[in-house]
């Protein structure tokens, strides 16, 4: 009884923090509850897709969004100096479709992101009154437009954007990006604790499928107004918010789905160019919370593997103590039992749990030379420096 007191309290780290989050997770709303029917004189809604180097997934990008029920749609591919023909796919992919246009933007700018610079394109081009920004790596259901529509007309949303579900195809990603979306979800919680916070700091949007009133968008700049942010998405709903603008997020996880990267090597350059660089936007408290970023960025890896490595070293025989081995023990337990719970809604298998440390491990690695590379990027062949 003596050990397990202490044992307990020092596990509390391990413990309290999931079971917040799988709270704070709870109170989320999903467009399964917006209708599928699309409202009466239904805006024009222009989809547009900056898209560099996409041959691997334009082509079922294109194809599921052309598969929409909504009645009045366009759809602009901006191809963003590709050289792997991607603006071919593309037009095969729309097969002749005239809601289908396919634009290549100008040369990129001097302190422009290329996304940025695409999205801004295709809104100078595009005729909507709503314009939805997604990325080439997404498949939209065809309900997706309809009850996004419906969602903003009903929350009076001036930017909407939509989590869907993240596809885990390979080993890694089903290591090591779950991990991601959990310090993501300990963050940010559910969508209700986004909508319902009054902080700048605590707003933020899904990149991937964001949905704008071209009024609202026109009226705090566009996408130039973020033109130099890696994280340009969570920049955009806080440029919106700070305007009093209305920034609504909805889950919609039978609606939109993203692989965001197929290899080992796409997963440590995506995330890593972005979770330092964007996580100096996002973080609250000003220049403190900055200056905290890199310990609040490696902190939560180095815990997770702290249970699993002292119960290591107390089998090899190395000195611990019975109350460290307790510890351990509950806390590694605590952790094991989450990421069943992570790993159950995403119908993978839950043997995946037992390895997290491997996923935690991995991650350590991104973050770690992504505060080492501080504000410098790179991603497709471009170097930038996010401001």
């Amino acid at each position: 009884m003596s050990r397990t007191v202490p044992a307990l309290l020092w596990a509390l780290p391990w413990i309290l923090p999931p079971l917040i989050t799988y709270i704070r997770l709870r109170r989320s709303r999903s467009l399964d509850d917006q209708s599928a029917i699309a409202p009466e004189n239904p805006p024009l809604v222009s989809v547009i897709v900056p898209a560099r180097n996409e041959t691997h997934n334009i082509a079922r990008c294109v194809r599921s969004i052309l598969s929409t029920t909504y009645p009045r749609l366009e759809l602009l591919v901006i191809d963003d100096s590709s050289t792997d023909g991607t603006g071919d796919v593309a037009r095969e992919a729309a097969a002749g479709d005239t809601r289908f246009r396919i634009l290549t933007s100008s040369a990129l700018p001097e302190g422009w992101f290329g996304k940025q610079w695409a999205c801004a394109a295709g809104a100078r081009l595009a005729k909507g009154e709503i314009l939805q920004f997604t990325d080439a790596d997404t498949v939209h259901a065809p309900d997706l437009v309809t009850r996004s529509v419906n969602a903003m007309q009903t929350t009076g949303a001036d930017l909407f954007s939509i989590a869907g579900h993240q596809e885990l195809g390979g080993f890694w990603e089903k290591v090591i990006q779950p991990q991601i979306f959990t310090i993501l979800s300990m963050r940010y919680g559910g969508t209700e604790s986004v909508n319902d916070s009054p902080r700048v700091s605590s707003k933020i949007a899904n990149g991937q499928c964001i949905f704008v009133t071209r009024h609202s968008y026109e009226s705090i700049g566009g996408h130039a107004s973020v033109r130099s942010s890696v994280a340009e998405d969570l920049m955009l709903a806080q440029r919106f918010f700070a305007a009093r603008k209305n920034v609504v997020l909805m889950l919609g996880v039978k609606q939109l789905s993203t692989r965001m990267y197929a290899s080992l090597r796409e997963i440590i350059n995506g995330w890593r160019k972005n979770v330092f660089a964007g996580g100096l936007d996002a973080v609250p408290f000003g220049r403190v919370g900055q200056s905290l970023l890199p310990l609040a960025l490696l902190l939560p890896p180095v815990l997770e593997l702290l249970p699993p490595l002292a119960l290591v070293l107390a089998a090899l025989g190395v000195p611990t103590g019975g109350t460290v081995i307790l510890w351990a023990a509950i806390s590694a337990v605590a952790s094991l039992l989450w990421w069943i719970v992570v790993y159950a809604p995403v119908q993978e298998s839950p043997l995946y749990a037992l390895i997290y440390p491997i996923g935690a491990l991995v991650l350590l690695y991104i973050f770690f030379t992504a505060v080492i590379r501080g504000r410098r990027v790179s991603w497709k062949g471009r170097t930038y420096i996010s401001q």
